[in-house]
């Protein structure tokens, strides 16, 4: 399928409309353009995502669910095993497995320090043709990493099916790079037609988060300068 393996392509646009509004309602997404907020990476950004949060809700999760499950039958059709990115994909991972009616497992970040010391946590049979899940894709890396180890395991990945996406370019090329197409339920753009429609951002705030998106790293830079010389 030409050009499928470079893009980041939303299932539907009307259920990216919704995910993006119950992940505002629940807190899962916060903007704050005025005091960002540090990611993990080090970069400052106006935007945070933790869909962890979504598990709090029954009626959000099981929608979440009930989508990536339709996402991967939809674009995926012959997924034998979910595997979850540690630690935040695992809960959704395990749901959507579970309505599959598919083996589960998921990969840590490094391998485990004593007993048997896997990486890969569950059974993966060689062979297995592999969907990834993820809460949350940012810069791809993470999920880039996961789609190796299981590859160098032995496993088919066929794909990779988040619950929200950035749309970082990063992101489509990392995962580029190893084959792997990339199906999510909500993204930025939808991210940002909520908010407005809520009336939660205004227009400054509009185009400071499109500045953002555009480059994180220029922008999180300028704003590490200005709080510097405050």
């Amino acid at each position: 399928m030409p050009g499928y393996f470079w893009a980041i392509m939303v299932f539907d646009d009307q259920v990216a409309q919704r995910i993006a509004v119950l992940l505002l309602q629940a807190g899962a997404l916060r903007i704050n353009t005025e005091r960002p907020f540090r990611w993990s990476g080090g970069w400052l950004s106006p935007v945070y995502c933790d869909n962890r949060r979504t598990l709090s809700f029954p009626e959000v999760r099981t929608y979440i669910k009930e989508q990536l499950a339709a996402a991967i039958r939809s674009r995926f059709p012959s997924c034998e095993v979910v595997a979850a990115v540690a630690t935040a994909g695992i809960a959704h991972g395990v749901l959507v497995a579970d309505l599959l009616q598919v083996p589960f497992c998921y990969v840590r970040p490094s391998p485990k320090e004593h007993g048997l010391q896997q990486r890969i946590e569950g059974v993966l049979l060689p062979g297995s043709q592999v969907v990834v899940v993820e809460d949350l894709l940012s810069t791809g890396n993470s999920s880039a990493r996961v789609v190796e180890v299981l590859q160098a395991a032995g496993a088919q990945v066929i794909g990779l099916a988040a619950i929200f996406s950035y749309e970082f370019n990063q992101a489509r090329q990392a995962l580029a790079q190893r084959n792997c197409p990339i199906v999510v339920l909500s993204s930025f753009s939808f991210l940002l037609t909520a908010a407005r429609a809520s009336g939660g951002i205004s227009e400054q705030q509009h185009q400071a988060l499109l500045n953002w998106q555009q480059d994180p790293q220029q922008w999180s830079d300028q704003r590490s300068r200005q709080g510097a010389m405050e």
